[in-house]
């Protein structure tokens, strides 16, 4: 029951039977609840080092009461889910400024972990010898929101072929695009297939990485189709592909429904806050999360109302008063 805070099966037994029969010791425990003495003192190991029991006065461990101790499991997972976001937040960081350092070196001559396509032509060029090349897996990351009926349509073929052929296909999304019928409809085609597809509030950068050995990434972000650089080095695909793999960690699949956190909010609210406390404008915010400015506008007022915020800026300050946002979400 307590499993997703942290407790185990048997430490949540022997933390029961500690409320239940205060005062019992390490052999009276193994003998009411049937388990070996090894077993108890390293549930009681693990119950210390979670604060749910304690020493007495006496010198004998005391568990806690129910209510504190959901308090202490609840804000212990609560601090460890703000540390994966701060560390999904840092590899975004370093990537974004891995890229704008390749973007850059990508037309200087002698760069041999570095190719420079200019113009939409020679990048679907260049992404369609990648993709049938492929030996194994394709990830992507597709922060542009929902595609045309049209693009889907044309990707059917190839992607059909990869899944056929038992390629790993893994994509992520913005979670705007689960208002888009035939952007859902076709991450059902690609499930049906084998194809995984979730979604984030934001992403990073548009990137495919083909067989964790190249990279196709935009020279600018606002620009995607005027150029773009193929990295190929190791180092370089290692920390390309470690970003990928904390966005896909973080995301939820499309089918799944919005979930909401602790403090009520789905993950497009606490990016909205996180922007506003950034001082971000709604055009800023609508091209972030994929949405028209207008949708961005509509959320942001949303929770300065639920916050009682007189200012955008407030509005985030009092998120991470409340515990909402971390200390560091401006960083």
């Amino acid at each position: 029951m307590l499993g997703l805070l942290g407790l185990d099966a048997s430490a949540e037994e022997v933390y029961r039977a500690m409320l239940a029969h205060p005062g019992k010791g390490v052999a009276e425990l193994a003998e009411a609840l049937g388990m070996p003495e090894r077993d108890i003192r390293s549930s009681l190991d693990r119950l210390h080092e979670l604060s749910l029991v304690r020493s007495s006065h006496a010198q004998a461990l005391r568990a806690v009461g129910p209510e504190l101790g959901m308090e202490i499991l609840l804000a212990r997972q609560q601090a460890e889910l703000a540390a994966q976001q701060q560390r999904v937040e840092a590899s975004r960081a370093a990537a974004a400024q891995l890229i704008a350092q390749f973007a850059e070196q990508g037309s200087s001559a002698g760069q041999p972990d570095v190719e420079h396509l200019t113009g939409i032509d020679q990048i679907r060029e260049k992404l369609a010898v990648l993709t049938h090349r492929v030996r194994a897996e394709v990830m992507t990351l597709a922060p542009n929101g929902a595609h045309t009926p049209e693009s889907l349509r044309a990707a059917k073929p190839l992607d059909g072929e990869l899944l056929g052929r038992g390629v790993r296909m893994r994509t992520v999304y913005l979670d705007s695009v689960r208002n888009s019928p035939h952007t859902v409809e076709y991450a059902e085609w690609l499930a049906e297939r084998g194809g995984q597809v979730r979604t984030a509030p934001s992403l990073p950068v548009r990137m495919v990485i083909v067989d964790r050995e190249s990279a196709v990434i935009p020279v600018r972000a606002e620009a995607s189709c005027e150029a773009a650089v193929v990295l190929t080095g190791q180092g370089t695909l290692t920390a390309l592909c470690a970003l990928f793999d904390g966005v896909w960690a973080s995301a939820v699949d499309l089918g799944e429904a919005g979930r909401r956190d602790e403090s009520g909010l789905s993950a497009q609210e606490r990016e909205v806050l996180n922007s506003l406390y950034r001082g971000m404008t709604d055009e800023s915010i609508a091209k972030r999360l994929g949405v028209s400015p207008r949708t961005a506008r509509r959320v942001a007022n949303d929770m300065m109302e639920r916050l009682g915020a007189r200012s955008r800026f407030q509005a985030g300050a009092l998120a991470v008063q409340n515990g909402w946002l971390p200390s560091d979400a401006s960083l």
